[in-house]
């Protein structure tokens, strides 16, 4: 038998292609396209009262200006409100181009088209667009207090509403034995991947259809939403994703008003069109997230059990609602996290504000959730004066209480239910690999040198593989290779890999045997996309169940071959052979070659496949009925629910007494996301999200004036974390199988970045003896807090006086 690659740490295939510069990126195709560049609003709040476009003509090499007077039908509408849901009040879409307002900097006003960008950009400083200057709205306090709205015709900015609850989470709250309420906030940050977005588009007149390239994360999605505004039929449309430099949430948004404007001109012109992002348009036209403010208020019992917790949230959407409310969601939901809550009571409202705006990051609402709901338990500790972890654990779901209902919607409008998992385990695990038992002795003998250093605890799960369904294709040449479709695009998670190693095992032929295409609609034109860590789950039980039905065919047609039951056979090292007899078998190209009879024989190896090449059963046609020639097979995989990974991060900290530095000092997670399909993957992938947790931790945020003037629009001002600022990261897995899929995996994409920023406030405030309530933190903010603390505005960690207090009974001395 061949060695099993399931479960198997395989170096990425695809690493060497990208890696060498054998890569092709939107940007390095359509060489010969024209280029467009977009004219964009520098007010985020205005009426557009006249687009000028006189000057820009005298520019040679100028091929077209648009603005939206030129746009008709589907194209002059707002662009679609993807995800509709009950609760949305009043739900704003963009137009194409601003159709009379512009509701946030950035906002595209005019299209221009010219030979090549240089050109382009030429003539787009030449285009005079008079604005009406408009009251901004930015911020959730401002949205709140709704003295100005975004939109005409709304009485506030509240763009949607939402409350769930299971039991009477208040009056549990009033009955508990002790209560608490936090006021916590996370603030705006972005994706920003290192390739921006990008659209390429190409008309065929003669057959009537469009070839549209898009850096993108769902190659169908944009086949659909293209079609529509265009009015094509969907067939006529294909849709191919090339290598993409990065999407993190960013890229599965579409349509973007480039997105449609880009094919359209195409169309119109007759000729290639190509537009590629700088990086500030990235910047102030693309999207955001994470900036919420929550209201949490608990009631406990005397060993910190939940017995009631009701949270209210306010979301900041930005200036419109294309995405839904899918973060806020997932926020409400997910902010339960591996515990018990007792009775719980969420409601959120999601406010427009003119900004940027807010789709799905990396993580896509859990962090904002998991922050509220581990500094609530770590505030329940304080309280009680407990230890956090023995808090948390109390509060714990046990793994015989799986599957669990917490009663709730999730994300994908069906429950909440989570399917497997260890919770107390992974908390044990984590303890172990971080030292836990023994930090009050390390802290001690930092604190002797003069330095302040402290450790935190967080806990999360984490909803994976949404359906409503994901499909793959397996083809066997006749050459033996195998081919692998899937509609699931790829921005640098490994899919390639994960996807020949599954097809490999199922098939019984070396990986490097198999070849994968993503993110193409000519071969799988059913998908949904790549986000909320689907790509295993989803797309990985598709090929696994359509490579099951290959399989199962090539059996059958090679015992009809070899006369002998299909129960004898077996497949390994890429051959069918009789179960123990080795030498009795053929090639799987072989058996490619008989599942399709020929009348015309092409070569040696066709011939065996023609009529008279050996008996044949007169009585039954020469392909059975329900059957079809070749060997492939196209499978698709629908979940029920979704499946709950989980996990457990710990982390100790450092911060400097003088210059309120925060260091990482070790940085430790457990993850459990079922069967492991390849641990050096997901290991790769905990650390790039443990890198963006840190990040969104420390360093990155958005920061507007009050005009809704993005002011670090360029990596001059927007920090991003170095490699020399990302700590060593130790892993522990933990494999509990999903009952929900074939292949019992869970995903593992967002697993390290949810609770960064919870678990790296746990630990300031550890070393810091004061609570911290809003992230991310900078050195400055940290300053400011001393000083706030030193003034007594405000009051210290309740555990952080208990210690006070033992130190000045041992040494006479309080500690200062």
């Amino acid at each position: 038998m061949s060695a099993r690659m399931f479960g198997a740490p395989v170096q990425r295939t695809e690493d060497e292609r990208l890696l060498t510069g054998r890569g092709a990126y939107l940007d390095d195709l359509g060489a010969d396209a024209y280029a467009a560049v977009f004219v964009r609003s520098p007010h985020a709040h205005a009426r557009v009262r006249d687009v000028d476009v006189t000057d820009a003509l005298d520019v040679d090499g100028l091929i077209a200006v648009y603005t939206h007077e030129d746009l008709t039908g589907p194209m002059a509408e707002p662009l679609p409100l993807l995800l509709p849901h009950p609760c949305i009040v009043d739900g704003r879409t963009p137009h194409a181009l601003a159709a009379g307002y512009v509701h946030h900097v950035g906002a595209p006003v005019a299209m221009v088209v010219a030979r090549d960008r240089y050109l382009a950009e030429d003539a787009a400083e030449r285009i005079a667009v008079d604005y009406e200057v408009l009251a901004p709205v930015v911020g959730i306090e401002a949205a709140v207090a709704a003295e100005h709205v975004v939109h005409a015709g709304m009485s506030d900015n509240v763009a949607a509403h939402l409350v769930q609850e299971v039991g009477d989470a208040r009056a549990a709250i009033a009955a508990a034995p002790h209560r608490l309420e936090l006021d916590l906030d996370i603030e705006r940050s972005a994706c920003t991947p290192m390739e921006g977005r990008g659209v390429y588009a190409r008309w065929d007149e003669a057959g009537g259809s469009l070839r549209l390239y898009s850096s993108t994360q769902t190659a169908s999605g944009v086949r659909a939403a293209v079609a529509a505004k265009l009015g094509l039929d969907v067939g006529r449309v294909e849709v191919v994703v090339p290598d993409v430099g990065g999407g993190f949430g960013v890229k599965i948004m579409h349509p973007w008003p480039e997105e449609v404007m880009v094919p359209w001109a195409a169309r119109r012109l007759g000729h290639g069109v190509k537009w590629t992002e700088d990086r500030r348009e990235h910047f102030i036209a693309a999207a955001h997230e994470r900036g919420q403010r929550h209201t949490v208020r608990a009631g406990f019992d005397d060993e910190g059990r939940l017995l009631g917790l009701d949270v209210e949230i306010l979301h900041d959407n930005g200036a419109y609602l294309p995405y839904g409310v899918i973060v806020p969601i997932v926020t409400s939901t997910q902010l339960l996290g591996p515990y018990k809550p007792g009775a719980y009571r969420v409601e959120f409202r999601s406010l427009y504000t003119t900004t940027v705006i807010v789709t799905p990051y990396r993580g896509a609402g859990r962090p904002q959730g998991v922050f509220a709901m581990e500094r609530t338990m770590d505030a329940i500790a304080d309280r009680l004066g407990r230890d956090r972890a023995e808090v948390r654990e109390v509060n714990l779901i046990r793994p015989d209480e799986m599957p669990y209902d917490q009663g709730l919607l999730f994300q994908d409008g069906r429950p909440l239910v989570y399917d497997s998992g260890d919770y107390p385990r992974t908390l044990r695990m984590v303890k172990e690999l971080i030292g836990w038992e023994g930090f009050a002795a390390e802290r001690e003998r930092a604190r002797a040198e003069g330095r302040r250093i402290g450790i935190g605890l967080a806990c999360y799960v984490e909803g994976t593989g949404p359906g409503p369904y994901e499909g793959g294709h397996v083809q066997v040449g006749t050459d033996g290779r195998v081919r692998v479709a899937t509609g699931l695009t790829s921005q640098g998670q490994g899919h390639h890999t994960i996807l020949a190693q599954i097809v490999a095992d199922e098939l019984g032929v070396a990986m490097s045997d198999v070849e994968v295409t993503t993110g193409d609609t000519r071969r799988m034109p059913y998908s949904v996309g790549t986000f909320a860590s689907r790509g295993a789950v989803m797309s990985g039980s598709a090929v696994a169940l359509a490579a099951r039905k290959v399989r199962e065919k090539a059996l059958r047609v090679a015992a009809d071959a070899l006369e002998a039951d299909p129960g004898d056979l077996e497949i390994a090292g890429g051959r069918v052979h009789v179960r123990g007899v080795p030498g009795a078998g053929m090639d799987l190209g072989t058996v490619a070659v008989l599942s399709n009879p020929l009348r015309y024989a092409f070569d040696e190896a066709s011939r065996a496949a023609t009529q008279f090449a050996r008996p044949a059963d007169h009585a039954a046609p020469p392909v059975p009925e329900g059957d079809a020639p070749g060997l492939e097979g196209t499978d698709f995989h629908s979940p029920l629910r979704s499946t709950f990974a989980n996990g457990a991060h710990a982390v100790v900290v450092e911060t400097d007494p003088e210059t309120a530095e925060i260091t990482i000092l070790r940085y430790c997670v457990v993850h459990d996301c079922g069967r492991l399909v390849n641990p050096l993957i997901v290991e790769g992938q905990i650390h790039g999200g443990v890198a963006q947790g840190v990040a969104g931790a420390l360093y990155e945020r958005m920061a507007y004036d009050a005009d809704g003037q993005l002011l670090n629009a360029s990596f001059m001002d927007f920090l991003v974390p170095y490699a020399s600022e990302i700590p060593p990261i130790r892993i522990a897995h933990l494999e509990t199988p999903s009952p929900l899929n074939p292949l019992g995996v869970k995903g593992a994409g967002e697993a390290g970045v949810i609770p960064g920023a919870a678990v790296i406030a746990s630990a300031i405030e550890d070393a810091e003896g004061f609570p911290v309530r809003s992230m991310p933190i900078s050195p400055s903010d940290l300053f400011g807090l001393r000083r706030r603390f030193a003034a007594g505005e405000i009051p210290p960690l309740r555990r952080a006086e208990r210690a006070r207090g033992r130190r000045a009974n041992e040494t006479g001395e309080p500690d200062v």
